[in-house]
């Protein structure tokens, strides 16, 4: 199903571009994903890189008891898809009503050098992702997660948060409790305030990086 990019998902207002090199899209109709629909399954034959017109998407992995790990999100600007083999890894599914642009690399130099930037900015995120879950502190994993968000949102203090708590959870390795929990210590720290359910306001970006270092 075909959708105009012009309609987006933001609950804090436009979001911001992130920034990343854009040389290697070829221009491709806009596929609309509703909520909480599949892009690919696991196992599936890999194909086209995808960029976030608008809206974000998660990627996960289902374990052997059951249980969902979520190992990335993506946002607007954003591309995803990586793989480094002929089958996906994982699984991809649209947090909110996204727009996807399937876009394949160009034949030349400098086009290959900006996919190839775009797959180590993914391999530095997921080693990233890593080192956030093997934090002992609750607190400090959402710091960095919420800290994260926001640069990539444009470092303007207000984060907009498709994803829920369980998602937040799944990525963090904790249980919504405790994510629903540690959001509420920061809010009565005056370090966040949540103008909604899917929208945080950083009033004290210094206390929540030295909560976070």
């Amino acid at each position: 199903m075909l959708a105009s990019a012009s309609v987006s998902y933001s609950p804090c207002g436009p979001s911001a571009s992130t920034g990343q090199p854009t040389a290697v899209l070829r221009p491709r109709p806009v596929f609309f994903h509703a909520s909480d629909t599949e892009i690919y399954a696991q196992g599936e034959r890999s194909g086209s890189l995808y960029r976030i017109e608008y809206g974000a998407v998660r990627i996960y992995r289902l374990l052997t008891d059951g249980r969902r790990q979520v190992v990335a999100f993506h946002m607007q600007g954003e591309t995803f898809g990586f793989e480094a083999c002929g089958f996906r890894s994982f699984y991809a599914e649209a947090i909110v009503p996204t727009g996807l642009t399937p876009v394949e690399a160009e034949g030349s130099e400098p086009h290959r050098s900006d996919l190839m930037a775009l797959a180590l900015r993914s391999m530095i995120r997921a080693q990233e992702h890593l080192l956030v879950v093997g934090r002992q502190s609750a607190l400090e994993k959402l710091a960095v997660f919420l800290l994260d968000l926001d640069h990539r949102q444009g470092d303007d203090g207000i984060i907009d948060l498709p994803m829920t708590r369980t998602d937040i959870g799944d990525y963090l390795g904790m249980t919504v409790e405790t994510v629903s929990r540690s959001m509420s210590k920061l809010r009565e720290k005056g370090i966040v305030r949540l103008k909604n359910t899917r929208c945080i306001e950083i009033l004290r970006r210094d206390k929540l990086q030295v909560i976070g270092e």
